[in-house]
């Protein structure tokens, strides 16, 4: 498949490849707009890009999981317990961090 016919999930994953730091500004993106329309189902499809560069297999097994379970929650209609998704973001190598909203003035 050439680049120019690649999707945007598959670009996403491959950058997620190339550079595994990415990962964390990324995800960071995804929670910050997570209270947004779609945010939810953005920050899923940003932890599933995440899983699917490390491999679903691996995550899923890391995280103590099905991969099956693993595909169910993370996709656009999943509704991840925060036990899987707080595994899920260990297994990727991720910790979840708070920080004090800032609100405009």
């Amino acid at each position: 498949m050439n680049k120019a016919s690649r999707s945007h999930d598959q670009t996403v994953i491959e950058l997620l490849r190339e550079d595994p730091s990415f990962a964390d500004e990324y995800l960071s993106a995804a929670l910050d707009e997570a209270d947004e329309q779609g945010g939810r189902e953005a920050l899923l499809s940003a932890l599933r890009h995440i899983a699917e560069a490390q491999g679903m297999t691996v995550v899923a097994e890391r995280a103590g999981i099905k991969r099956e379970t693993l595909y169910r929650a993370l996709s656009p209609k999943g509704n991840p317990t925060i036990k899987t998704f707080l595994a899920v973001m260990s297994a990727a190598g991720l910790k979840l961090s708070v920080h004090h909203r800032q609100e405009a003035a």
